[in-house]
């Protein structure tokens, strides 16, 4: 896996990266399909939309299913019938929500489905996510959320370096039985602070992974704290291989990791905000559940008409979103995800022609304060 830079506009980059299932074009925001599919959609959907990546999530499908039921079905891309690339997260996040047990050889946590415990490693989740057979795979890592003790940070940042170097040695001692295809991230961590960051990316670079990742923020922290954190770490990380802030998906936050030279995102956001009747619009979020629009017959968004959606018109939408009607969820759902994708590509052609900072203060304007 590589990533070939086209074009940079200060720290933003536009590229594209290769993969042995093919090129993806960066930056990318890549949808969340924590059990298997995105929430309310199908494969056609995701077709439909020219997604190219989808996240899948570690935790969720190693207790249900169960990665050994998807493996022998041919593995999660032919479970899903997805042709497209997948990425599958280690379960840390997830994990840590749950205040496990945690000791230095892994953490112990129990099922959200059935109150039963489990044990992951950063040998077992190496394994586990092989299993499973996305096209990515991340390092098991430790998450705190913020605002923490600098003990607790630096703690957290410590033994997700020496979890990375057991990840890293389990993936090579599995090079003949792991999915070819597959690569592997390693996760930079150290808080919202940008000494601890740049120490953190030294560290995980210095292991030598496929990509990197920085986890541990749009944890609780402000975007004014997150920032310099993002900074600081892609500094330090390779300009030919993939950058990805794990967990960003409002306009503001994508932009601002545009801005420092990230290239992959994921957030349940878009599809969080469709279910619950919120649209991001070019003139910033709307609440499709507002009284107001139950007699505006025009489209969800005048400025950024989706395909897929706006043959739609507020007031049926908002129609079926009053009386509980799914179909209404996923057509939302369709909307916030295209729109997201089409400020990624907005992101890259502004980079492309050196208007990369304007274009930030554009978004910038109407989604700072969000």
């Amino acid at each position: 896996m590589h990533l070939t830079v086209d074009a940079t506009d200060g720290s933003a980059r536009a590229g594209r990266l290769h993969t042995r299932r093919g090129e993806l074009p960066t930056p990318l925001f890549m949808p969340v399909g924590t059990r298997g599919a995105v929430r309310t959609l199908d494969t056609d959907d995701l077709e439909r939309l020219g997604a190219r990546i989808v996240l899948g999530n570690t935790y969720h499908l190693m207790l249900r299913p169960g990665a050994e039921a998807i493996a022998a079905r041919g593995g999660l891309h032919r479970f899903m019938d997805w042709d497209g690339h997948l990425l599958t997260d280690s379960g840390g996040f997830q994990i840590f929500s749950l205040e496990p047990k945690v000791d230095e050889d892994g953490a112990t946590f129990r099922s959200t489905y059935d109150g039963s415990y489990h044990r992951l490693t950063p040998e077992s989740a190496v394994d586990v996510q092989a299993l499973l057979g996305a096209d990515i795979q991340m390092a098991l890592d430790v998450c705190p959320g913020l605002p923490a003790p600098d003990a607790v940070v630096v703690g957290a940042m410590e033994r997700t370096h020496r979890w990375a170097e057991r990840a890293r040695r389990r993936w090579d001692e599995a090079a003949g039985t792991r999915p070819a295809h597959q690569e592997q991230f390693g996760i930079v961590q150290g808080g919202i602070d940008p000494v601890l960051r740049r120490r953190s990316a030294a560290a995980i670079t210095g292991i030598g992974f496929d990509g990197y990742a920085l986890g541990g923020l749009s944890v609780g922290e402000s975007r004014a704290e997150m920032v310099p954190a993002v900074a600081a770490a892609t500094e330090l990380l390779p300009a030919d291989q993939p950058r990805y802030l794990m967990g960003v998906g409002d306009p503001a936050g994508l932009i601002e990791g545009v801005a420092n030279g990230i290239d992959l995102f994921d957030c349940v956001l878009p599809t969080r905000l469709a279910r619950h009747g919120t649209v991001l619009t070019d003139a910033g979020r709307l609440n499709l559940r507002n009284a107001r629009h139950a007699t505006d017959d025009g489209p969800l968004d005048p400025d950024a008409r989706c395909p897929l959606t706006s043959r739609y018109s507020r007031a049926y939408l908002r129609h079926l979103l009053t009386v509980h009607e799914l179909t209404a969820m996923r057509i939302l759902t369709l909307h916030n995800l295209w729109w997201l994708a089409r400020l990624m590509d907005r992101a890259r052609v502004a980079i492309v022609e050196g208007r990369f900072a304007s274009f930030r203060n554009d978004v910038l304007e109407v989604w700072g304060g969000h």
